[in-house]
């Protein structure tokens, strides 16, 4: 498989930009400095997260602190940027862990928006990098944002699927015969894709986005592959199992004779509009037959499906590099904290595998 354009990432990222841009246009110029600086080095995706962190943290400048409350955020400069103290960045992680967001308009109401730790976390590294590049191209004196230590992550526990929880779920997928009678209505119609879909998820452990971005010529069914683009925009081919190359002919099949939305004729997983189905439909999608499978696995979601696949080859080979490479993580590191018990498992080995000469005499008051 050749590398080729995405399409459909094009648009992706274009709109992503656009939205950069929507929201700098509000922000200092400094902003837009920033963002443009990284532009090379990270995605569309990454950019557009910390436009998003640097809007909730000069709004609250602008609403919250005194110093900050005089100006427009558009025409603060780097002066006015090198005023922030240590207890701008204390009161400003205090104010992450609840606030209202405004609506887009007075009809919309506000927003009610709760962070733990890790949200919380990755805001005030924003922040920090935003700072750290105007401290290093001198437009500030100095970066006091370093002199807040970033909140404690403590460690939840991992959820994924057991292999009896995924028979269940593709049956279900294929019969929804737990469903309600208005899902079995449309459940008639998706059934192979959803089927598809799920299984290519649990056979090659696909991120929710990749599977959004995946066309009909990406799929090779006669050597088993298929063509992925990662986060980052990287091209790999991945290889998936007999049963999903079979759930994925039997889906092509019928997807082949569906008339699509123009400019959606190559996509793979279609929506009921015949348009390129959305991250949010799969998500839902996963969550439906989730509750039948595991209900009392409340979070199931794509992502766990992908820790599920993740957790099943270690087990299966040992080899954490091979599940990182798989997986798309430039560092097994990513792949020990998003999947934690594959180390667990390899402690447990060690203890079966090492014994102590024993005394059967041996007694310790002799």
């Amino acid at each position: 498989m050749a590398e080729r354009t995405n399409r459909y990432r094009d648009e992706v990222d274009a709109g992503r930009i656009l939205q950069i841009r929507q929201i700098t246009q509000n922000l200092p110029q400094a902003c837009s400095d920033f963002l443009r600086s990284i532009a090379i080095s990270t995605s569309s995706l990454t950019r557009l997260a910390y436009a998003i962190d640097l809007n909730t943290f000069f709004t609250f400048l602008h609403d919250e602190r005194i110093d900050f409350s005089q100006k427009e955020l558009r025409l603060m400069n780097d002066r006015d940027l090198g005023k922030l103290t240590r207890n701008d960045i204390i009161a400003y992680t205090e104010y992450l862990t609840y606030y209202l967001k405004s609506g887009d308009n007075d009809s919309v109401p506000n927003k009610i928006i709760v962070n733990h730790e890790l949200s919380i976390k990755r805001k005030l590294c924003t922040i920090r990098s935003f700072y750290d590049y105007l401290f290093k191209n001198q437009r500030i004196a100095s970066n006091v944002t370093e002199l807040v230590p970033l909140p404690k992550v403590h460690e939840k526990p991992i959820i994924r699927l057991s292999k009896e929880e995924m028979v269940r779920m593709l049956d279900q997928a294929q019969t929804g015969d737990q469903l309600t009678r208005q899902q079995q209505k449309f459940q008639k119609i998706t059934a192979r894709r959803d089927y598809a879909i799920l299984s290519l998820f649990l056979g090659t452990g696909i991120r929710v986005s990749e599977c959004v971005g995946m066309n009909i010529s990406d799929v090779d069914l006669e050597n088993n592959a298929f063509l992925v683009t990662r986060k980052g925009g990287n091209q790999v081919v991945l290889y998936f199992p007999p049963e999903v190359a079979e759930a994925l002919a039997d889906y092509l099949e019928e997807r082949e004779k569906t008339e699509t939305v123009p400019g959606h004729e190559d996509a793979l997983f279609l929506s009921l509009q015949r348009r390129r189905i959305t991250q949010r439909a799969i998500q839902n999608l996963v969550k439906k037959y989730a509750s039948l499978a595991a209900p009392l696995k409340t979070r199931i979601s794509p992502h766990k499906l992908r820790s599920t696949y993740a957790t099943n080859l270690y087990n299966e080979t040992g080899d954490i590099y091979l599940v990182a490479d798989v997986l798309g993580h430039t560092s097994v590191d990513t792949t020990r904290k998003h999947y934690a018990d594959m180390t667990d498992a390899r402690r447990r080995m060690a203890a079966e595998h090492v014994h102590l000469p024993g005394d059967p005499e041996f007694n310790p008051e002799r």
